[in-house]
Parts: C-alpha cells; structure tokens; sequence
C-alpha cells in the first residue's frame, strides 16, 4: 500500500511539474507548504472514518453494504469537480461542515489558485477529524477483545 501510494504522489507531482513547464494554469509558491499538512489531515480523517466501520463491521455483518453506498453520497457531498463558490447560502454552510470539504477547497486555492482557503471551516474540520479519530479509537477498544471471535 505504501509502494502504491509513493507512486502515486510522484505521478501527481510529475503532472504539476508538466502543468507547469508548459504554462497551465497552475500557480505554486510558499503556499504548497501546506500540502504534505492537507494529506496528514486526509489520512488521519480516513484512519478514523475506516477503524469506525472495521469496529462496527465486527458486530453488524450488513454494514459492509451500506459503507460503499455511504462513501459514494459523501464524495457526491464533497466539492471535487464543482467549486462551494457555486452555492449559495445556508446549503454552501452545510456543505462546508463536511470534513473534506474545506480540503479541497484548500488543495484547489493552492494548485489553481482560485477561491481562497476556507480558515474557520478548515480549523472545524481539524476539530472533526479529532473527535472521529477518537471516536474511532475508543469503539476499536471497545470491540477489541471480541475481534478474534467474530472475525
């Protein structure tokens, strides 16, 4: 997994480096400083959001079709491809609680260099990357002892 994403990164970094040598539209200085803290956060909240369900997997078998379909609305719910900026209102409120929301904004502000970093929504999403890691954690403990005879 470790090979794979390495490989990963350089294929990203390699076309940001092509993007860049032939004149696109990507802009980088002092601020890519916050790329490697962006990925920190994605892992951390993807820790806690996967030891979650591997814990509640453990007790509820049907779970396990639930979480593809669960994981497909929350990537629908997170700004990739559309901008926040194209909604308006209480909904662009709501959308912005989403964890990963404030990511990609960040990541699009850093790379594109449209947009701007979404401060107050970005430090809501470090508390709630905290509290699912914790959440993750204490319901991993919680059903640890047990893993060995459902599993």
């Amino acid at each position: 997994k470790l090979i794979d994403f390495t490989v990963q990164l350089v294929v990203f970094i390699l076309f940001i480096a092509m993007f860049i040598h032939r004149g696109g539209p990507i802009s980088i200085d002092i601020k890519v400083v916050f790329f490697p803290l962006l990925i920190l956060q994605t892992a951390m909240l993807a820790f806690g959001v996967g030891i979650i369900i591997s814990s509640l997997t453990t007790k509820y078998r049907d779970l396990n079709v639930l979480v593809s379909f669960g994981l497909q609305l929350w990537m629908y719910a997170t700004p990739i491809v559309y901008p926040t900026s194209q909604i308006h209102g209480k909904l662009q409120t709501l959308l912005m609680l989403n964890p990963m929301a404030p990511i990609a904004e960040t990541f699009r502000y850093l790379f594109l260099g449209c947009g701007s970093i979404p401060t107050t929504f970005l430090v809501i999403s470090i508390l709630e990357t905290i509290i699912i890691g914790c959440i993750g954690l204490f319901l991993f403990k919680k059903v640890e002892k047990d893993f060995i005879d459902t599993v």
